[in-house]
Order: structure tokens, then sequence, then C-alpha cells
């Protein structure tokens, strides 16, 4: 099977949700970082910002920000009312306490993620595979 966007649901998590999923600290973040299968994360945008030297890999990249970005508005309405049949599978926190909070922060990171996208292929920082 090869790679499509038509089967992509890009779903980009915020800058701070990696922070506390891989548990990192942004002190000790000086090194060069490899991000693999990071989606339309908000993750390498906002660590270039910071001055850290990270390179991010995905498919995904392989299409223009026009492309992605339509493919997000194409599924946000679905995973979002599909999160609202299954919400209380989910666990809530303070950051995120329900539907709409986690719809607002990761249409925030994609749009981020998109902000940055072009620049970040032309500097290297963002590669497909």
């Amino acid at each position: 099977m090869s790679f499509s966007l038509s089967h992509v649901v890009p779903w980009g998590r915020s800058f701070d949700e990696y922070l506390c999923m891989f548990d990192l600290n942004i002190d000790t973040l000086s090194v060069s970082i490899l991000g693999c299968a990071d989606g339309p994360a908000a993750f390498n945008a906002e660590l270039t910002k910071r001055g850290v030297r990270i390179v991010s890999y995905d498919p995904l990249y392989a299409y223009s920000d026009q492309e992605i970005s339509s493919r997000i508005d194409e599924c946000f309405e679905t995973v979002i009312a599909q999160t609202r049949l299954n919400a209380d599978a989910f666990v809530w926190s303070k950051k995120i306490p329900d539907v709409d909070s986690l719809g607002a922060t990761r249409m925030t990171a994609m749009r981020q993620f998109l902000d940055d996208f072009v620049d970040g292929r032309l500097q290297g920082e963002i590669r497909h595979c």
C-alpha cells in the first residue's frame, strides 16, 4: 500500500504535549534532535524558534502546505465529532479539560506547524521520507 494523503488524518500535538508525553525539560533540549513521524505537530516549529537544531521526517511532508492544510480542514470536524461520541474514554487534564479544548489545542498546534512548514523545508529542518 502506498502512502496517500487521502488516507491521512492529521492531528498535530502542541509543544507542551510533546514535553509531557516524552518527559522532556526545555532546559535540557540544547542537543540536536531528530523527530520521526512528527506529522503536523508544533514541536519542530517551537524548538526552531528557541534556537534548537531539530530535523523532522514524515511521509506527510512530501505534500505542500496547502495540501496538508486542506486535509486538516477536511478531517478536523470528523475527528472532533468522534471524540465527542467517545469523550468518556479520554483522560482529561487541567490543560485539556474537554473536547473543545482538545480541538483548539490541536488546531493551534497544526496552524503553528503550517506557519513554519515552508521555511522548515527550505532550511532542511522538515523532510519527507
